[in-house]
């Protein structure tokens, strides 16, 4: 069917045509904000340069997180003339979760990667037609059904995962947690989502696409902390490197594009996978197709965040488990249980691993690979009750801070408990506290393949697997706008029982 152009309006929580999008580029807090001045900023703020006393362009979301707990559960931070809101407060949070007055804010890095993946639906603008259009081919590709399908596939890539552990575990080696589990879940998006195969394990270093992907992060996350005027300056051997590395991006999406148009007979009926899916299916209402354009936004957006944020998520879990032997200990059991000693589980397996998933859960509270995330306002607004916001408006909200926010979560918010995910807790804790994908219309589309994949996994390692920490190691969390923990290595051995 011929494709079909949508018009620019767009449409509000209750079907009614709002007003034209808010301004685009970068849109500092006193255009927004009548009231600026009632939010507090660190002390000592310099002219021009602003609050960068002290400041780590390597850590700004670590240094955010300081200022929240000095400052209060909103707070400002400027830097050469743009300045930014900071929100976290657990009430603040769960006002800006009003779909209704608020709605998601493409601004700082995410606005940064838009050079390559454009109106992607983690990208896109939401009076870009492309977002929606593309939500409701892709949705049904993480219903219950096609996730039992990719399933098997998860399994055959976690094989080669084990295969290379138990290697270095034979040889007395430790493992690359990080770099493994990046491994890992390019492979499974790549294969789901895509019918490719990066042979990440079958290379001593990273796949030229991993370095190519961090390298755009990367750039992106410097691009927030670099002054514009000194941006042509400081940032012009890595301006090209970007440049590179968003060609490879590209070559490697339309090969992989390429392939299956070659391939022919993709399924239009939507049984198909993800590329299937954005090759040959049709809205259902409209009849309006992805663009060759957007299919290639689309396919990168998901190759670099459906793995990228798991492959964290993974990392941080193995973490915590290691130096947590109770936890450890009462997660194996679990598994031991539901699964037993031998086979592979099935797809209905996997969710009765509730304490495993508890366990992810909590390790996603204390460090979201996804950090923030900003909202602005529908239209003009009052946050909190106290704080005026015109329309377009924006804040950033920390669920770093948020999940720690000790209103929610107890005098002791910096301690690994799983158990504040049994569900009596959840049920007494108030809502949108837990935010690590996002809130709203625009939170994460594959956040149930993620947590599928994931439980998956630390199941299947800790059956097998006793998981040792290297005892001189003390958490360090990398940022190239997703976080994963840096440095971080375990020593194993193989379980006697292990199947």
């Amino acid at each position: 069917m011929a494709q079909t152009t949508r018009s620019a309006a767009v449409n509000g929580p209750d079907g009614r045509r709002s007003p034209a999008p808010p301004p685009k580029g970068f849109r500092s807090a006193e255009l927004g904000w009548p009231e600026l001045h009632r939010i507090p900023h660190p002390p000592h703020r310099l002219p021009v340069v602003g609050d960068i006393l002290g400041a780590n362009v390597r850590t700004p979301l670590q240094d955010s997180m300081k200022l929240a707990r000095r400052l209060g559960p909103i707070f400002r931070r400027k830097a050469f003339g743009k300045e930014f809101v900071f929100v976290w407060g657990a009430e603040l949070a769960a006002d800006m979760a009003d779909e209704s007055r608020f709605a998601k804010h493409v601004g700082l890095g995410v606005a940064n990667l838009r050079p390559v993946a454009g109106d992607g639906l983690f990208t896109a603008y939401n009076h870009e037609p492309n977002w929606q259009l593309a939500h409701d081919i892709l949705a049904p590709g993480f219903s219950r059904d096609a996730m039992a399908g990719y399933h098997p596939l998860m399994l055959d890539v976690a094989r080669q995962l084990t295969a290379r552990w138990d290697e270095r575990e034979a040889a007395g080696r430790a493992v690359d947690v990080p770099g493994d589990m990046t491994k890992l879940t390019l492979e499974t998006i790549a294969r789901t989502g895509f019918g490719h195969d990066f042979g990440s394990f079958e290379r001593s270093a990273p796949h030229p696409f991993v370095s190519a992907m961090v390298g755009t992060l990367s750039y992106a996350q410097r691009r927030n902390v670099v002054p514009p005027l000194l941006t042509p300056l400081v940032l012009r051997g890595a301006d090209r490197r970007n440049d590179a590395d968003m060609a490879y991006l590209n070559r490697t999406v339309d090969a992989v594009i390429a392939a299956r148009r070659a391939e022919g007979g993709s399924e239009s009926d939507g049984s198909g996978d993800l590329l299937d899916r954005m090759l040959q299916v049709a809205h259902p209402e409209t009849g309006e197709r992805l663009t060759p354009e957007n299919i290639r936004r689309q396919v990168i957006t998901f190759l670099v965040a459906g793995h990228e944020t798991t492959s964290g998520a993974l990392s941080f879990a193995l973490h915590y488990l290691s130096r947590s032997p109770e936890v450890l200990a009462r997660a194996r059991a679990e598994v031991d249980e539901v699964w037993g000693a031998d086979g592979e589980p099935a797809y209905e397996q996997v969710a009765k691993l509730r304490y495993l998933r508890r366990v992810l859960d909590e390790s996603l509270r204390l460090w979201p690979t996804a950090p923030g995330f900003a909202r602005e306002a529908r239209t003009d607004t009052v946050l909190g009750g106290e704080h005026p916001m015109r329309r377009g408006a924006w804040a950033l909200v920390l669920a770093t801070m948020l999940h720690r926010d000790p209103a929610a979560w107890g005098e002791h918010p910096e301690e690994f408990d799983p158990d504040r995910f049994a569900p009596s807790a959840v049920r007494a804790r108030p809502a949108h506290v837990f935010k690590p994908f996002g809130t709203g219309a625009r939170a994460c589309i594959g956040r149930q393949f993620a947590l599928h994949e994931a439980t998956l996994v630390l199941g299947l390692l800790l059956r097998r697997y006793d998981l040792h920490a290297e005892p001189g190691y003390r958490l360090r969390v990398a940022e190239r706008l997703t976080l994963m923990p840096d440095g971080l290595t375990l020593r194993l051995s193989r379980r006697a029982r292990a199947a």
